[in-house]
């Protein structure tokens, strides 16, 4: 296959170049590195099968540099963060709306029919019933969630009107190596960087809010579902996700329980963030039925992993 992946150097987006790459297919990664670093895909630099653009996905210039012939796009480019959408609304929307414009249309004028877009689980906002299934309102009141509605509802409507053959993937929190750890990153890997260098973790709020969190390795797993699926049975949206949730306070305990011998460290509870989602479980009966798939990495397995990765190999990367 000729697989387009956008935001290829990014978290997920490096793990599914990764995959792909290595089961010899033509992987074309674009990525602006505003979130992604080329770090992530290093190894995959010198692979005859695999083309690295660097490039905005919001912008025309991009295309241009694009083989039109491609079996399937995965759309991951994304402004991610929700902290960040607050303080520049206008970016997020421009990244995620506009650039999920882009990417449709050049599906569409190109006869590209399947495509897997990453929407998101804070799309639904906090829980009104748990789990959540894909019916839930898609009720949330971030910048970020909101841009992540509009592009999902574009999606759909571009199945709707054009037969265009999208997946909406609606992925809960995931965790792994490759992720942020700093500023706008993953909590669980800020919990884990700061606890390996004898910090505290930061916690807003007093820490109860809980998500649903799976390993990278299932969320590559759940994408690779979709893209063997016949048919399109993401077209209104699928939930991937453990259907387990653990509070943040749980989570920054078992960093600290794992990641460290002093006894004296405890997490610092700051202000609550606005608009924070509270309660976070994926149904994901839909996902079972349909693509029997089912996580295979217990969360405390994977949080032992990513800590050894972070003691192990981490300091191997270098930097651009």
């Amino acid at each position: 296959m000729k697989i387009l992946i956008t935001g290829a150097a990014g978290f997920l987006g490096s793990h599914l170049s990764e995959k792909y790459v290595l089961d010899k297919h033509v992987v074309y990664g674009v990525d602006n590195l505003m979130n992604g670093n080329l770090n992530n895909v290093r190894t995959l630099l010198h692979k005859k099968n695999f083309k690295f653009i660097r490039g905005d996905i919001a912008l025309n210039e991009v295309y241009s540099k694009l083989p039109n012939d491609f079996d399937a796009i995965f759309h991951l480019a994304a402004q991610i963060h929700v902290d960040r959408s607050i303080v520049n609304p206008e970016e997020t929307f421009k990244i995620n709306l506009g650039g999920t414009l882009k990417i449709l249309e050049f599906a569409r004028m190109n006869d590209i029919d399947k495509i897997l877009f990453s929407s998101t689980s804070e799309v639904y906002g906090s829980a009104e019933y748990a789990p959540m299934d894909e019916s839930h309102p898609l009720s949330a009141k971030h910048p970020y969630g909101v841009s992540k509605i509009a592009a999902d509802r574009l999606c759909y409507t571009y199945n709707e009107t054009y037969d265009l053959g999208v997946d909406i993937i609606r992925c809960f929190n995931f965790f792994g190596p490759r992720q942020k750890d700093t500023g706008y990153g993953g909590v669980i890997a800020i919990f884990i960087n700061r606890v390996l260098q004898n910090k505290p973790p930061i916690i807003y709020g007093d820490g109860k809010q809980s998500r649903d969190y799976m390993y990278v390795k299932d969320a590559v797993y759940a994408y690779d579902t979709i893209l063997r699926s016949k048919g399109n049975p993401g077209k209104n949206g699928i939930n991937f996700g453990s259907g387990k949730e653990i509070s943040i306070k749980e989570i920054a305990d078992m960093v600290i329980k794992h990641g460290t011998k002093n006894s004296n460290l405890r997490p610092i509870h700051v202000d609550p963030r606005p608009v924070e989602v509270q309660r976070l479980i994926a149904d994901i009966s839909k996902a079972k039925k349909l693509l029997q798939f089912k996580p295979k990495i217990q969360f405390e397995k994977g949080l032992a992993l990513l800590i050894d990765w972070y003691r192990n190999y981490k300091s191997e990367l270098w930097l651009y």
